[in-house]
């Protein structure tokens, strides 16, 4: 009898043992980078047409198909993009074309890019977690994607095992703190030594706390000290405290939330698997080259038994419309006159009635250094000679006439002794005076605008402008305005202001005008931004001019008709012209027409051919001129 028992157990054991060195050169064998995960492009796109990826590696494998019971679990996906539904994967038996390297294009800003990573049956097992973690470089920047992890049936138990010992542990946690008070001691309490106040159970009425206290003898809270379980309260208490560490204790690897990405799983002959991987990227201005590489790790029941090595990076070369930009410098006419005129205005503060500078009033200092400065730059300009520099002092209607005449006179003479005082002597004797003794235009300019005064008061102000009289003008607007508090107050102030106005001559000139040429920077910095993948931008500044350029904004944009309407205006025809017609009419759908503009486009310049085989709109017709030549 013994000895039929035993066989058994050794037949368990010798099973074990063989199990456990099984998993052991499995284990040892992904250490080792003998059985590694792989990169490779997707085999359904199409690397015939394009000719710069000469190096290509054949790899066809018969599939079968996988059990979804005994097979491992993908998780950590995304919703659909287009529907926001959740899809399940498929499972797809096919050949595989493995590539190292492939074009993609650019489009409005974004580069899409799939790659597939296949998983060796030898990594997979039923009690380890894959993680497999894709790392993208472009432009020197290293970025983690999203991770893809393949979980073994058993090891998902061991997490649906732990989740279920945490849920016990939570629901240990009394929630109600009077579950701890032992009630029928305390009503027992009451009802021995307090009858009457035991009959308040049943009554409705409210007794405060002072007055209960008064028939104890104890207080409320004393009596719920006494019959409460302490020692229970307390552990509840430690068990609430502890949540986090006892989540840590039975959930040893949490599962990760999110929904199912919209990827594809195939299944490759050995029963391991290929995970279709699809990224879209942010363009940036000069990218040229993203590499993916991956990064992995292997996990037993929520620890992590060794790292898993790198295959070969995979590339991506992107290409874009952008890079078809004409770099041709474009030039404006420009007509040079060579008499130059400047203006600016001070608002500077005369003390009421007075003609001297007080640079103490308010605002004075700063207009004045402002003036100081405008006009010393003016007048150091070596390419400018000045004529004459008129200042022009102005009052307000306020007073009489020749009294402003002669007060705005004397002003202009202050000024212009300031303005004497920057300047050189050459410079000096070119200063005019002049004067505005009451700024009635100014007024009429500023009255139409303003929000206090009337409508009716505003027609008064630009009738009383047409009098001769000035002095009667004033009256009338006196007399007839109820707002002439205000006016004075805040619209008068903004009168009294000294206009410089500067006549120059180019040095060195001698007819009125002259025409000449000069970079348009307008246009070069809506090629620049196109060239920096600023695609609004480049439209907004390149639309004025209807030329090769913009036609390849609008395209780069998304704007196929605008685009395609510039392209058909135009007079000269090349072989880009053409090729961005094509582009424009294959995303329209008129196929037909966009393959005569694309062959036009090889004939005037073959090398063509293989830009098609970069442009998705395109590539379907780089056969076709291939068949041409």
């Amino acid at each position: 009898m013994c000895s039929d028992n035993i066989i058994p157990v050794l037949m368990l054991a010798v099973s074990v043992m063989i199990c456990s060195c099984a998993s052991e050169r499995r284990l040892s064998g992904i250490r080792t980078g003998e059985v590694r995960a792989g990169l490779s492009i997707p085999s359904d796109m199409d690397f015939e047409k394009v000719r710069e990826e000469l190096l290509q590696e054949m790899e066809t494998a018969d599939t079968s198909a996988m059990s979804e019971a005994d097979g491992p679990l993908i998780m950590n996906a995304i919703k659909d993009a287009r529907t926001g539904e959740m899809v399940a994967t498929d499972v797809i038996s096919a050949s595989r074309v493995v590539a190292r390297f492939r074009n993609v294009a650019e489009r409005f800003g974004k580069v899409n890019i799939e790659f597939d990573i296949s998983v060796p049956a030898g990594m997979l097992s039923s009690s380890w977690k894959l993680e497999l973690i894709p790392m993208m470089e472009m432009l020197g920047d290293s970025t983690r994607l999203e991770p893809v992890y393949i979980t073994g049936q058993g090891y998902r138990d061991e997490q649906m095992r732990g989740y279920r010992r945490y849920a016990r542990f939570l629901d240990s946690i009394v929630g109600d703190s009077a579950d701890f008070v032992r009630i029928r001691q305390l009503e027992i309490f009451i009802r021995r030594y307090f009858p009457d106040t035991y009959a308040m159970k049943n009554d409705s009425s409210f007794v405060p706390e002072p007055v209960a206290e008064n028939v104890f003898g104890v207080s409320q809270r004393e009596a719920l000290e006494h019959y409460t379980r302490h020692y229970l309260l307390k552990r509840n208490d430690r068990k609430k405290a502890a949540k986090e560490r006892m989540f840590r204790k039975f959930v040893k690897d949490p599962l990760l939330s999110g929904g199912l990405r919209l990827d594809t799983v195939m299944a490759s002959a050995d029963g391991g698997l290929v995970y279709r991987y699809v990224q879209e990227v942010n363009s940036r201005p000069g990218l040229k080259r993203i590499s993916i590489a991956l990064d992995g790790s292997l996990y037993e029941y929520g620890e992590r038994i060794c790292t898993v090595k790198r295959p070969e990076d995979i590339v991506f070369y992107v290409s874009s419309l952008s890079t078809l930009a004409d770099m041709t410098p474009r030039y404006v006419m420009k007509i040079i006159e060579r008499k130059v005129y400047d203006n600016t205005h001070a608002f500077i503060d005369f003390s009421q009635g007075r003609a001297e500078l007080d640079t103490l009033l308010p605002g004075n200092a700063s207009e004045l250094e402002r003036i100081r400065e405008c006009v010393r730059s003016i007048a150091s300009r070596d390419e400018f000679v000045l004529d004459s520099l008129v200042v022009t002092a102005s009052c307000s209607p306020e007073g009489a006439y020749d009294y402003n005449s002669r007060l705005s006179m004397a002003r202009s003479e202050t000024m212009k002794s300031f303005i004497g005082n920057i300047i050189d002597t050459a410079s000096a004797e070119s200063l005019r005076a002049g004067s505005i003794p009451e700024n009635w235009d100014q007024l009429c300019r500023i009255a139409a605008h303003d929000t206090v005064l009337s409508p009716v008061s505003v027609r008064k102000i630009l009738e009383a402008s047409y009098m001769d009289d000035k002095d009667r003008a004033e009256e009338r607007i006196v007399a007839s305005l109820p707002e002439y508090r205000y006016l004075r107050e805040k619209i008068y102030p903004r009168l009294r202001t000294v206009r410089f106005d500067f006549y120059l001559h180019r040095k060195g000139m001698e007819k009125d005008t002259v025409h000449t040429t000069e970079p348009d920077t307008v246009y070069m910095s809506g090629v620049e931004a196109l060239k920096n993948l600023d695609y609004r931008k480049a439209v907004e500044l390149l639309r004025p001019y209807h030329d090769y350029n913009t036609a390849l904004a609008y395209l780069s944009a998304g704007y196929n008709h605008s685009a395609l309407k510039d392209l058909e205006k135009m007079d000269v025809r090349s072989a880009k012209t053409y090729y961005l017609k094509a582009v424009a009419l294959s995303r329209l759908g008129r196929k037909k027409e966009a393959l005569e503009s694309y062959l036009a486009s090889i004939e005037l310049d073959p090398s063509m051919v293989f830009r098609a085989n970069l442009d998705p709109e395109l590539s379907e017709f780089a056969g076709a001129g291939d068949g041409g030549h």
